[in-house]
């Protein structure tokens, strides 16, 4: 897997792809399912999990911002006290 540099504008980048992408799609029928969003193309990919995704690229490598529809994350760390 090659190393891409990630910049805090890929980051910007990818969230205005999304939010534009739900303006114009009904997502609401995939809530919670993993969303993938390309900065550079703008494409955007939905699965299970972000390997579900990657698996979609059919062996092509690209870095990815990954989020759960319905949510600002992907993932949370850590556990409940």
């Amino acid at each position: 897997m090659p190393d891409a540099p990630w910049t805090e504008a890929d980051s910007r980048k990818a969230a205005q792809i999304w939010a534009d992408y739900q303006k114009h799609h009904d997502v609401s029928d995939r809530h919670g399912q993993a969303v993938g969003i390309d900065p550079v193309s703008g494409q955007v990919w939905f699965g299970e999990s972000a390997r579900d995704i990657m698996g979609q690229l059919q062996g092509q490598w690209t870095p990815l911002y990954f989020l759960r529809v319905g949510f600002d994350y992907y993932q949370r760390k850590g556990g409940r006290r």
